[in-house]
């Protein structure tokens, strides 16, 4: 009998009651292929290798993380409150040494939601790993936590959500902006003005195959995370890369993600995008479940493999060579000011322009964050879109120093005594308090 080993728990949640529409490619065939395939594979049958239900995520743990506008409720269903649940019981396996590793194979996906949200994006309503990841935080500690998203399209919800965290480390391997939704996720977004360095863009031109994927993470992902010592790596672990999938323009191989997963060692890894249903998703969830479990995955293959055929072309190689020499040293020494946004005495403030495409929301907002030299940073954010009215959401971070702490009550106090904004939504992570005024 094969033993895995790296204990390893799976928790799936198919979803079955919620999709954008019937024949939309983010339904509940994502997942119920990959069953099948495992369960076909004899992967339950590896000793090592477990079946998880996922919890219910609860409002606070929601409401720690984002600012849900015009509530909750709106923006909501339970099948987004299971998935984020299914990343927590991932977390929890993981966290209570119940197992060693944790596959958190849940949909709705969650990494273009933003940390405002006042509706569906690129799929997303919640950020699922952000959840999971401030769960852990709420009951362990302030980790200091790496996420290496490999989906295909930038993840900038979660890039969003992080921006001022200077304990979180958010790497991202996309295909380029200029040829993909979201248009975004370039070199020079590299963090706020207290977290500089803290976010790291790989933009990969399409038609990027192993070979390129494998040299980013040897080259780039791995020296980063070996200076950076992160105490968990949560693996964004979007499928679309794929070479057969329906709405992106790249190379990647099953047992190409299964490799990545083995050199990135991943602690957690949660499910993102992906919509060759038939064709990719069986056989790559397949791969990253082996390799996670330190179980031998060079038989996986997808019936229509063909190498030559996916090969990436000397020019691309050449190309991600160059990009590749430039990202440590960005990392290790980024520019002192973020290119967009300026400065108001103690505040750093940007405007920002959100499109909600799925649902044809345009949002705007106005974003300070008091500049720190001890802390993250409070952070303001005025938000209004063609759904809702001026809001307001304003948050202590966890690690905030007694400055930034006594500014986040400030502000809270000025906007009740102010009286424009329809909601107030209050989250001071150091205090525990999740408050919501208003509609």
């Amino acid at each position: 009998m094969l033993e895995a080993k790296n204990r390893l728990g799976l928790i799936f949640f198919p979803a079955f009651d919620w999709c954008i529409s019937p024949t939309h490619p983010e339904r509940e065939e994502r997942l119920l292929y990959t069953q099948d395939q495992l369960r076909e594979e004899g992967v339950f049958d590896i000793a090592g290798i477990s079946e998880y239900k996922p919890e219910v995520a609860g409002r606070e743990d929601v409401e720690r993380v984002h600012f849900c506008f015009p509530n909750l409720e709106a923006v909501t269903t339970t099948s987004h409150m299971v998935s984020a649940g299914g990343a927590i019981k991932a977390a929890r396996l993981v966290m209570e040494k119940e197992e060693e590793k944790a596959f958190a194979l849940v949909r709705p996906p969650g990494h273009h939601a933003c940390k405002s949200v006042h509706g569906n994006r690129g799929f997303c309503n919640i950020n699922i790993e952000a959840v999971m990841i401030e769960w852990i935080r709420e009951h362990y500690g302030p980790l200091r936590v790496a996420i290496v998203d490999t989906d295909c399209h930038h993840g900038d919800g979660t890039q969003d959500i992080y921006w001022n965290d200077r304990d979180t480390l958010f790497i991202s391997l996309h295909q380029d902006g200029r040829t993909l939704y979201p248009g975004t996720g370039f070199p020079h977004e590299c963090g706020g003005v207290n977290a500089l360095g803290r976010t790291i863009n790989i933009p990969l031109p399409p038609h990027t195959g192993d070979e390129g994927f494998l040299h980013v993470i040897d080259h780039c992902v791995l020296p980063i995370l070996e200076d950076f010592k992160p105490d968990l790596i949560v693996n964004s672990a979007g499928q679309d890369n794929h070479f057969s999938d329906p709405i992106t323009n790249m190379n990647f191989s099953a047992r190409g993600y299964a490799m990545l997963n083995h050199k990135l060692n991943p602690d957690i890894a949660v499910l993102e995008g992906g919509y060759a249903i038939q064709g990719a998703l069986p056989y790559v969830n397949t791969g990253i479940v082996l390799a996670m479990a330190g179980v031998d995955f060079d038989a996986v293959r997808e019936p229509d493999f063909d190498e030559s055929k996916v090969r990436q072309s000397p020019q691309i190689t050449e190309y991600i060579k160059k990009l590749c020499e430039g990202m440590v040293g960005l990392y290790l020494d980024p520019p002192k000011r973020p290119k967009v946004g300026d400065a108001e005495g103690e505040w750093f403030v940007r405007d920002k322009d959100i499109f909600y495409d799925t649902e044809g929301i345009s949002e705007s907002q106005v974003e300070y964050v008091r500049i720190c030299p001890h802390c993250s940073g409070t952070l303001k954010l005025e938000t209004w879109s063609t759904l809702n009215p001026l809001s307001v959401g304003i948050e202590v971070p966890l690690n905030a120093c007694d400055e930034c702490n006594a500014a986040g009550k400030r502000l809270l106090e000025e906007a009740h005594l102010k009286g424009n904004y329809r909601v107030t939504q209050y989250i001071n992570r150091r205090e525990r308090r999740y408050e919501h005024y208003g509609f």
